[in-house]
């Protein structure tokens, strides 16, 4: 006899935007779900239509994620986010219609710490000018403005789990390590914190940036903190466009103030390949400029297509949310011999009660239940008797704070 199931597994309907990795198509298929995936991101109007009857959603960073975009997703479970940042999503409107939304927070993080390392050695030994100069038939070979990194100060603002590793990997090719974080941090190896930002960007000769983008770091590096650097110190950005303002960047470059850049990250970004790349960094000496590709090495994208999948399918096999960044965070093993109601509910008072009254009244016996909360809804797991689950699935997704219920067999 087939088991039952609570919604058979090839109808589950998986729509993959932006060459997502094949790591997730494998873990998608080895559960059953139907996987339909698309080379690029889809307009505001295109991916409303499409998500009409999709129950997994996966991006990467080109795809905009709005309410409206989301108003008709009848059938929409999760959004699945394959990279680090979820700027592109309304997470607010994802949270209020019960959708959580998973990202993969660590698995580039070595890429991207290896980049910025890279970068640092490129720009103390000039190496990207004097490629170009060769490529264009000049040959300049000298010392001058060249130097070694063994002995120099990197400074690090934002010493999470990017910051940190690039810290690991500057003190073993011999550099002095700083950092500075709004949140107390534990120091790796001989790291030392610096109390403000500005005693670090004084005392360092790289800054390298691995900060969320928040109103906070808006323009953190600005006209008056490039001012703060040392003559001659290098800037990398490999964290998000916007901490860094990129017209007063250009100005003290032109000045000579600062010794070069490498950005990887910026305000406004082509939309797509094809499309023109517009910035007053372009053709200024000794910048690196590269097209937001911390994270692109085909271990990372393998990594994050795994972590991202496999959260999701536990959402859908289990209803745990641990690691989403919109939502109330549960997570349950389940019990053999139940079936498993989960409730996503407006957070209002006596909730809780009265779905306690609904189980009391059909005499069901709970094995388990679990509630969290944040500031908009609430989110129950709760695992009952096999012959009344269905009815009090009905009756729980009758009541007025109902925002969605599902359940699981």
């Amino acid at each position: 006899m087939t088991a039952r199931t609570s919604f058979p597994k090839q109808d589950i309907e998986i729509l993959l935007l932006e060459n997502i990795h094949a790591t997730a198509h494998e873990v998608f298929r080895g559960e059953g779900f139907h996987v339909t995936a698309a080379p690029a991101a889809m307009p505001e109007a295109e991916l409303a239509a499409a998500l009409r009857d999709v129950h997994l959603l996966g991006i990467r960073s080109k795809t905009r994620i709005t309410e409206r975009s989301l108003a008709e997703a009848r059938r929409l479970l999760a959004i699945g986010a394959f990279c680090i940042g979820t700027n592109q999503i309304d997470l607010g409107a994802a949270n209020r219609k019960g959708v959580p939304v998973f990202n993969a927070p660590f698995s580039n993080t070595r890429s991207v710490a290896e980049m910025v390392l890279a970068e640092v050695i490129v720009l103390a030994r000039k190496l990207f000018d004097r490629s170009s100069a060769v490529h264009a038939g000049r040959w300049r070979k000298a010392a001058d403005g060249s130097y070694e990194v063994r002995g120099k100060t990197l400074g690090i603002v934002g010493y999470g789990h990017i910051g940190s590793q690039v810290g690991v990997l500057a003190e073993a090719l011999g550099m002095r390590v700083l950092t500075h974080d709004i949140r107390s941090t534990l120091a790796i190896g001989s790291s030392r914190p610096c109390a403000t930002l500005h005693e670090l960007l004084g005392l360092a000769d790289f800054v390298t940036l691995h900060v969320p983008e928040t109103p906070q770091t808006t323009n953190l590096i600005g006209a008056l903190e490039l001012a703060a650097m040392r003559p001659g110190s290098y800037l990398i950005n490999a964290s998000r466009g916007h901490v860094v303002d990129i017209e007063a960047l250009a100005a003290a470059l032109r000045s000579g103030h600062l010794g070069g850049a490498a950005i990887d990250v910026f305000p406004v970004e082509p939309e797509g390949n094809s499309d023109a790349f517009l910035s007053p960094l372009r053709g200024l000496d000794n910048v690196v400029l590269t097209p937001h590709v911390g994270g692109s090495t085909m271990e990372a994208q393998a990594a994050i297509g795994r972590e991202v999948a496999v959260a999701l399918t536990k959402f859908v096999n289990t209803g745990a949310t641990t690691g989403a960044v919109n939502f109330p965070q549960i997570e349950a093993p389940p019990i053999a011999g139940t079936h498993r109601v989960l409730n996503v509910h407006r957070n209002v008072p006596g909730v809780l009660r009265d779905v306690n009254r609904i189980v009391s009244d059909l005499n069901a016996n709970i094995h388990a239940q679990m509630l969290a909360t944040d500031a908009t809804i609430g989110y129950l797991v709760m695992d009952l008797d096999q012959d009344v689950s269905d009815e009090v699935k009905r009756r729980v997704a009758a009541l007025e704070t109902n925002i969605r219920t599902r359940i699981l067999y």
